[in-house]
């Protein structure tokens, strides 16, 4: 995707490195970023764009508006990721102008007022950093609790390494925060009580400027000003205890140290196993829902504390901190909100197509259950797509691809899949796939010849129809069309046995592996059966893919293991093809379900 993160800050901030963090991992994953801000400090591969955000007078927010439209026109953005509230509202209004969507991180708690009440400029989606942001949006500025998701700031733990205990007499105590607004008042009153002591050696880190009422504290013989820092984890190592919170917080009990957490909003004191859940819910202390004077009385007794914790105790918290902040978990999901957002502001996702049977004689070969359409209307679908320009894809392809590239509506491309590999695949929908250059993808039974679970349904029982040789699949696959696992013997995965359902996925996948001589990517539930255990083990043998029926997200990102796919049936009219494959069917489809869903709860 072409991604634009859009900041608006004077200085390096917390907002600054967690969306350069991210940025980085994102192109590491493929994908292009472009930054917008006043400044820009922390470095980064993507393309930094000077945009003055903090100007915020009329004419300079339309300025502002007509340079995004520019730089989403000129580079083909495909979603904005704005991280402060003066870059959101001029990208919200530029999002809309060019129908692309808008995603927003909120770092911080918002000042609720009547005006950000009505232009809320969140974006179709709000990363919330912490518990307590989400919260206060919801009840404080009335947000949709499903438009909100809380992650964290995401770090990477092996930039961290822990750090050996300092021996040294006299204790570094680090105060690490801008020195302006609300933090540059804590710092202050930190200072204010460290200061008296003697015995520490106190060193402020932040701010590039050093404001007037500090210049007290430089008379002080046990105080340094150190200002604005390229590596501040450098300087966490080399101290005993940090004062901090927000993402200072995180790189602390990674690097092995002792914090004090004090954000702007609440003092937390010294983080340990009984508050650090606490901890994490309010940033360190910078969120609260409701904004509380903060009590300095226990900041002396928490330095003497901090002294007590041991290796184990700091070990606990790192191990805890790298499970909540892990980036690869992290930015798994934000890759996945973009792409649905993709998805729902263009309302187009790949069709991927179910068949069954294709045949030639309906009175002959039709059976009862009517998965199937015939070899006149296969044909006609395949003309329609050639036609209009439609490329079939593989999840062969897509595993190429590499990354969560969003599916355009002007690319045309369809996935064709066919369950059970019944022989008419071969002998009358191979030909026909052949005549128009198209692919598709087949998904196996290894222990089957014909159609038994079928043909033993009591209540409902099917003709006999056989599946395919390995002689005739092997041709199809040199011709390029994949292959997929359909288990064994076609079973209901989720009602049966666990164990039996494992051997089920597993044993299938081995057996087609090893007559097939290759890797099988993708997986179909036999009738869509699945739960979440299932899913677990389709994952843990092996696949990439895996597709259900009539269950799954609107975007084919969303879960890779529960892709939605739509049937395709004899009884469909072309019209009803043609919206099938459009790109938007399922939009009408999900909608139409939960109105239907809605309508029984009713009942």
């Amino acid at each position: 995707m072409n991604i634009l993160m859009a900041l608006s800050q004077l200085e390096v901030t917390g907002a600054e490195v967690y969306a350069i963090t991210l940025t980085e991992e994102l192109i590491k994953k493929g994908h292009k970023v472009y930054v917008v801000s006043d400044t820009l400090t922390t470095k980064t591969k993507a393309k930094y764009i000077k945009l003055e955000f903090n100007k915020r007078g009329i004419f300079q927010r339309i300025s502002q508006i007509k340079n995004l439209v520019r730089i989403i026109k000129e580079n083909k953005i495909d979603v904005v990721h704005a991280h402060s509230r003066a870059s959101s509202w001029s990208c919200q209004v530029a999002c809309k102008l060019m129908g692309i969507p808008m995603i927003t991180t909120t770092h911080g708690r918002q000042p609720v007022h009547l005006s950000r009440k009505i232009i809320k400029a969140f974006g179709m989606k709000t990363v919330a950093v912490c518990e307590n942001i989400k919260e206060h949006l919801v009840k404080e500025l009335n947000v949709e609790e499903n438009k909100i998701e809380v992650l964290r700031n995401p770090v990477v733990s092996d930039n961290f390494p822990l750090s050996p205990k300092r021996e040294n007499p006299r204790r570094i105590v680090s105060i690490i925060g801008r020195l302006s607004g609300p933090k540059g008042e804590v710092a202050y009153n930190v200072l204010e009580i460290l200061s008296q002591k003697d015995e520490y050696e106190i060193q402020v880190i932040g701010g590039k400027n050093i404001p007037e009422k500090f210049e007290k504290f430089k008379e002080k013989e046990n105080v340094r000003f150190l200002g604005f820092i390229d590596n501040v984890v450098e300087e966490i190592k080399k101290s005993d205890l940090i004062v901090g919170a927000g993402r200072v917080g995180v790189e602390t009990i990674l690097s092995g140290r002792p914090l004090i957490a004090i954000g702007e909003a609440k003092y937390l004191g010294l983080v340990t196993e009984e508050n650090i859940e606490e901890a994490m819910k309010s940033n360190f202390g910078d969120i609260t829902f409701e904004q509380n004077s903060i009590d300095y009385k226990k900041l002396l007794v928490d330095v003497e504390k901090s002294e007590l914790l041991d290796i184990q105790d700091i070990k606990k918290l790192r191990k805890y901190v790298i499970q909540e902040y892990d980036l690869n978990k992290i930015v798994n999901r934000i890759e996945k909100i973009y792409a649905k957002s993709y998805v729902e502001r263009t309302k187009y996702e790949i069709p991927v197509i179910m068949y069954h049977r294709v045949i030639k004689d309906v009175k002959k070969e039709g059976g009862i259950h009517g998965i199937y359409v015939t070899t006149e209307q296969f044909e006609k679908h395949l003309k329609y797509l050639k036609d209009n320009g439609y490329k079939t894809l593989t999840f062969e392809d897509l595993k190429k691809r590499k990354t969560t590239i969003p599916f355009r509506k002007e690319d045309k491309e369809v996935i064709l899949t066919f369950d059970d590999g019944y022989v008419d695949n071969y002998t009358n929908a191979f030909p026909l796939l052949k005549k128009y250059g198209y692919k598709g993808v087949i998904y196996l039974l290894s222990h089957l010849d014909y159609n038994k679970w079928d043909v033993d349904n009591k209540e409902n029982p099917e003709s006999r129809f056989d599946l395919m040789t390995f002689d005739m699949i092997k041709e199809m696959k040199e011709y390029g069309i994949e292959f997929g696992g359909h288990t064994k013997t076609h079973p209901r995965l989720s009602q049966i046995d666990i164990s039996i359902a494992r051997e089920e996925i597993e044993k299938s996948k081995v057996v087609l592996e090893e007559k097939l001589s290759t890797k099988l990517v993708s997986f179909a539930y036999p009738y869509g059966d699945l739960n979440e255990d299932v899913k677990k083990i389709v994952k843990e043998v092996g696949y990439d893919y895996a597709v259900a029926t009539d269950s799954g997200d609107i975007s084919f990102n969303t879960d890779l293991f529960q892709i939605r796919r739509i049937g395709i049936f004899s009884t469909n009219s072309f019209l009803t093809f043609k919206r099938k494959v459009s790109g938007k069917y399922n939009f009408i489809k999900i909608k139409r379900e939960a109105k239907e869903q809605k309508r029984r709860k009713e009942c």
